[in-house]
């Protein structure tokens, strides 16, 4: 069953792929060209734009965070100081933990490779306490944290 190459022509389009293109080509060609460097230009200056928008919006609220902390220790010193030390005292709970958490997975990697029971078991096991432990040592540093070393931050 051979097909007529008429019945094919709907299918397919004509392109010039010679290397010469006539100097109508080359104009229409160079304005196509620049129209759309123009149009990208002016999309790259529109996302700078909305970058540095946004970053500003970021850095309005890292200060106002900032300036929220630094006036609650101002106004609740000795609280901040006990945070602190919480904070220093959590720390070491918080390596021990973690070293703990280590030597788990030391002994038993080879037993939770193979056996999906045990790796929810440990992740069941560990995966909480680590993930409070980690947001009460942030909250605590960041309350217990001098003024100035925010201000550095920042």
């Amino acid at each position: 069953m051979s097909l007529d190459p008429k019945d094919l022509s709907p299918l397919f389009t004509h392109v010039d792929v010679t290397s010469n293109p006539t100097p109508m080509q080359q104009s229409l060609q160079s304005n196509e060209t620049n129209t759309l460097l123009k149009r990208m230009i002016e999309l790259q200056e529109r996302q700078a734009l909305l970058l540095e928008e946004l970053l500003q919006q970021q850095v309005h609220t890292q200060k106002q965070r900032s300036a929220e902390l630094n006036a609650w220790r101002k106004a609740h010193p000795e609280l901040a100081e006990k945070c602190r030390l919480a904070a220093e005292a959590l720390s070491k709970v918080h390596a021990d933990f973690l070293g703990t958490l280590a030597s788990e997975v030391d002994d038993t990697a080879e037993d939770m490779i193979d056996s999906e029971y045990l790796l929810s078991e440990f992740v069941d096991r560990f995966g909480p306490r680590i993930a409070h432990l980690n947001g009460v040592l942030q909250m605590l540093a960041q309350l217990g944290a001098p003024a100035q070393a925010m201000k550095t931050n920042s």
